[in-house]
This record gives structure tokens, sequence and C-alpha cells, in this order.
């Protein structure tokens, strides 16, 4: 369990702690993320904060235990609000049937990855759409980064702006400033190899916020999103939050509390209703492709694929995912899945699952200390992403831009997947530009079986949508 081979892959125990504690901070957001929006479908936020807790801990422990990497795992950032307001709001299911929908495809997941079905698909993909799959995701988490520093918001007239600095000095355009102000520390730092260069870039914006509200600059305004940026603990709170998690487990499997709006299924017989499987397979295919592409993404970026663009030990990553989305369904979770913002942990050297028992470590420790994590505002850890989606972005020039055939169906699916702000929809696009442009062109070679088989499913997919 504890044999990580830290010499073979050429880190240190210091590496690797400040790697794990570095992806921690990246992505503790999600556990204020998370209650926040299962609040609004009735989920107690204490609980729920628990629930998320929990289930990264587990997820992200077995990726260390069991595939030794230094990937981490949370509920999916993306299909936390899809769930919640999709799923539950929109389709009139009780967030209880919602998760036993989460639960059912955490087992189908489990029988795929024993098969191994994902693992195949994985080993399918051809080594240029795997570099490509990392470069948009580096887009991507640049994009992120832009966004929660406030540096780029939302406009009617063009989608997205940048952000007005003079106008909204006190509310967007403050931590659009701080935000800048760490990103530039940080790529100093990094110029200059600091050890820990991206941790100490996310600490010095943080705590240049906290001097900004002590010397009244930064005020609080919940309804601006502007929350104190001091770290506080309340134990009473945490006693009340535990109260809540035990009201919570195991309510997925409670056939009672199932409901689903206009059906006239009742019980166990609800898991036979057209709207049921439409919800499970979608969170199927959003945390399958989701996976492949971070994994294939961060571990390219790492170099940990073979020289055939295979990932040693795949499986048991794959497994960790499977196991964790299973369990934290039962727990009050929704789907478990591997974080790009592991990519920050991995930029700071993180080479093994050592890196991933500090980050779980850590998750678990926040049970108790969510609201020193949670103070970490998103201006803080914007310097961290766009640092990590900038080195990502590096990996483009391993794609022959001279072969069409090639750069084509990549640029395809580095574009996608910012724009349409979903690293699924990338990998979709990539597969069905790579099979068609090349099958046309005449490079049949290129195209195995099982990338024509999902091809044509995803083509589909997007015609009857």
């Amino acid at each position: 369990m504890f044999k990580f081979h830290l010499a073979e892959n050429g880190t240190t125990v210091r590496t690797e702690i400040i790697a794990g504690v570095t992806t921690f901070l990246s992505m503790v957001y999600i556990l204020a993320v998370y209650p926040s929006v299962m609040g609004d479908i009735g989920i107690p936020a204490g609980g729920a904060v628990i629930a998320a807790a929990l289930a990264s801990f587990l997820g992200t422990f077995l990726m260390g235990w069991l595939g030794n990497y230094p990937f981490a795992l949370a509920p999916g950032v993306g299909i936390v609000p899809f769930f919640a307001y999709s799923v539950v709001r929109s389709m009139g299911i009780s967030w209880q049937f919602g998760m036993m929908a989460v639960f059912v495809e955490g087992i189908i997941f489990l029988l795929c990855t024993v098969v191994p079905l994902r693992e195949k698909l994985f080993n399918a993909i051809p080594l240029p759409l795997k570099v490509a799959i990392g470069v948009g995701i580096g887009f991507f988490i640049v994009f992120i980064g832009l966004q929660g520093a406030g540096i780029v918001v939302k406009d009617e007239s063009c989608l997205t702006t940048l952000v007005s600095f003079r106008r909204e000095f006190r509310t967007n355009g403050l931590r659009a400033f701080l935000a800048l102000v760490g990103l530039f520390v940080t790529v100093v730092l990094f110029h200059k190899r600091v050890k820990g260069a991206i941790l100490l870039g996310i600490l010095f914006t943080w705590v240049l916020g906290m001097l900004c509200q002590a010397a009244g600059i930064y005020r609080i305004d919940p309804a601006a999103n502007m929350n104190s940026l001091y770290p506080s603990l309340n134990l009473s709170s945490v006693c009340g939050a535990f109260r809540e998690f035990g009201s919570l487990f195991g309510e997925c499997l409670d056939a009672d509390k199932w409901s689903l709006k206009g059906s006239h299924l009742t019980g166990w017989k609800l898991l036979l209703s057209g709207n049921f499987l439409v919800v499970m397979f979608t969170l199927l295919f959003d945390d399958l492709f989701n996976t492949l592409g971070t994994l294939t993404g961060v571990a390219s970026t790492a170099n940990m694929l073979d020289r055939n663009g295979k990932m040693p030990r795949l499986k048991q990553a794959l497994l960790a995912d499977a196991v964790a989305t299973t369990a934290g369904a039962l727990m009050g979770a929704t789907t478990t899945t591997t974080y790009v913002e592991s990519a920050t942990g991995v930029s700071e050297g993180g080479r093994t699952g050592l890196a991933s028992y500090v980050t779980a470590v850590l998750f678990l420790v926040s049970i108790l200390l969510a609201p020193v994590f949670t103070a970490i505002p998103g201006f803080a850890t914007a310097p961290a992403l766009i640092m990590v989606g900038f080195l990502m972005v590096g990996h483009i020039g391993q794609i022959n831009f001279d072969d069409l055939t090639e750069a084509f169906p990549c640029l395809l699916a580095i574009i996608v997947m910012p724009f349409a702000y979903n690293i699924a929809d990338g990998i979709c696009f990539g597969f069905i530009a790579w099979t068609g442009v090349n099958l046309v062109c005449g490079r049949r070679d290129r195209v195995n079986v099982i990338l024509f088989v999902f091809s044509l499913f995803f083509l589909l997919k997007y015609i009857l949508l």
C-alpha cells in the first residue's frame, strides 16, 4: 500500500507533499459549491459538506492506493448543477431517486472497468488525440481560472467580456486585480524554479486579499459574492453537520422517498421509467468521458504515458473512480470523478500516489475544518489554474499541423472544450472528426473498430438531441 517507488518516478517525499497540498487547495472550492447547490433541492448543507468530503477522501485515497497516481477525485463540479437543476428540478425527480441513478451508474462503471471496456476505450484513442485532449483541458482550465478570478465575466452582447476594473473595482474588478497580482508572483516564482511556486502563489494571493479586507479595500458583500476571507471555526456547526449527514446516509436506497413527476409508477418500479434511464445514462456518459479526458490530458502532460500512448495501471485508476461514485451516492454525493485541478499538483512535481494520500487526508480533515478551507476565495486559486493551463497548452507542439488529417480533428477537440464548457463534448467532436476525416482521406489504418463505433454513437447522439 505504501510502496510509491519515489526514486523510480523521480520524486521525493517533500515534493509529493507539496503537490498533494497544492491539488487540495486548488479544488477545495467544491466543499463550498456542493452544499450551496444541493441546498437548493432540499439536501442539508452541513450534511452535504461531509458527504462531498468523504467521497473525495475515498476516491482520492483509492487512486493513490490502487493506481499510485497523483490524481484527486471529488463530486464533479459540472455534474453538480446538472444534477440539481436539470435532473431534480426540471424533471421533477426527488433527490433520493436522483442519487439512485448515480448509484446505478457507479455499479455499471464497476462492471465496465472489470470487463474492461473503459481501459480498451482509453487505449483506442490515437496518441495525437490524447495530446489534443490535454491541450484542450489546458485551455479549459485557463478559462475556468479567468472566470474564477472575475477577469472574464458574462456579457449579454458577446457572451463573455473583460471585467471593467474601474467601474467594478469594489467587486469583480478588485478580485481580478488581486488574481493578476498573484499570477504575476506565481510566474516569477515558477521562472526562478522555486519549489512549491504554485502553492505559494495561492497562499500569497489569499493573504493579500485578507490584508485588503483588513484595510477596508475589500468589503464583505454576500450579494456580490464578496465573502469574508478570514478563516473561522465553529465546532457547534460541525456537530450539526454530522447529524445532518446521518440523515442522508443510505437515502438513495429508500424507495418510499423516490418520486417522479407525471409517472404512475411507484417504488422499485420507477427504475424502469424512461426518465430514470435517461438520467442514469447521461450521468454515465458524462462521467466516463470526463474521467478519460482528465486522465489522458494530465497523464500526457506529466509524461506518464508509455511509448505507445497507453497509461500503465489505467484499470486501477478507473476502478477508484467507479468505487468512489458508487459509495458516494450512498453518502449523498453526486458522481465522483477525477479533477482537472490534479494538474496543479502534477505541475509541482507530484508523480505518485503519495500526493493523492496527502490530498485525501486533507479532505478528511476538512470535515472538521471546512470553514477554514472554504474561506480560500476563487481569485486566490485562479493564478494556479491559469499557470497550470499554460503548462498543459505547451504540449500543442507535439501535434503535427502539417498533416491535416491529424491536425484538424485535434484542433476541433481543443477548441470545443472551453467553448462548450465541457470536456466530454470536446472528446466527442475529436472522435467524430478523426474518424470521418481519416476514412474519407483514405487513412483507414488510423481508425480502429472501437474508435469507429464510438464516433458513430456520438454522431447519432448529437443528431437525435
